[in-house]
């Protein structure tokens, strides 16, 4: 667990969200537009007994959804250029004033659900952070809404520990690009130099924070899959095995600067 970049304060300390704040697991992606689609269209998930050219008409636009999001995530890579999940419904052909619509939302939702629960030594962390005067945020690459998102947080018990979040799905960039971290350190009312940035991924949360003065520290729990691997030159401040390490680490960077 090496630390670098002591001798400055630490007021601030921002996390990535999904892989970083969500333990990392495998995911049918494809399965999420499926339950959408299907709801759509009135029909059960897993019954074959379906008309076929009622389930082919489901499946297509289940296909899509997934392609639209897939181009989507792809040119927040590449032009880090960000999506929601409305501009991706939009892009599919989806009607939003279609009499199923929010049926449909509420069984993507639920899909996702056991898949979103927050990691159990988040609190314990945030609280740490906290008793050392460290203010905690949030900075995530999403399509879902800032609503949804802390719908979560209070879900899972730890929305009364956030001091400011930014979802990249309310902003027009993605991480890393520079504008995604000076928003998150302005909505925790700190600069850039004096504020930390937690994620799990080297392009997006060390190479991006590190652009704006940010020191970065990478949780390195992840399987990034291939496709999503972008190639940079980029060495994290510190690295912590656990996410309850961040802690440690930070008081360090706290001790140091006195």
């Amino acid at each position: 667990m090496g630390a670098t970049g002591t001798g400055r304060p630490v007021d601030a300390v921002v996390f990535d969200w999904g892989g970083t704040l969500t333990p990392w697991h495998e995911v049918d992606l494809p399965q999420q537009w499926r339950v959408f689609a299907r709801e759509v269209h009135g029909l059960p998930v897993d019954d074959p007994r379906m008309p076929v050219d009622e389930i082919a008409e489901a499946d297509s636009l289940a296909l899509r959804l997934g392609e639209a999001e897939e181009r989507a995530w792809k040119r927040g890579r590449e032009s880090h250029e960000s999506a929601s999940i409305a501009a991706i419904l939009e892009e599919a052909g989806v009607d939003p004033a279609h009499d199923r619509h929010h049926l449909a939302l509420a069984a993507y939702q639920r899909f996702w659900e056991p898949h979103t629960h927050t990691d159990p030594q988040v609190r314990p962390l945030w609280q740490a952070l906290q008793a050392m005067g460290v203010r905690v945020g949030v900075l995530s690459n999403t399509i879902w809404t800032r609503e949804y998102h802390r719908e979560v947080f209070a879900r899972d018990g730890v929305l009364d520990l956030l001091d400011g979040d930014v979802y990249s799905s309310e902003i027009h960039v993605v991480k890393p690009h520079r504008e995604a971290f000076l928003l998150a350190c302005e909505a925790v009312g700190v600069a850039p130099e004096r504020a930390v940035y937690v994620g799990d991924r080297v392009f997006e949360d060390v190479y991006g924070p590190q652009q704006v003065g940010m020191r970065a520290v990478l949780v390195p729990h992840s399987d990034i899959p291939e496709s999503q691997r972008v190639a940079v030159e980029a060495q994290p401040d510190a690295v912590a095995h656990e996410l309850i390490d961040v802690a440690e680490i930070v008081d360090r960077w706290i001790s140091a600067a006195l």
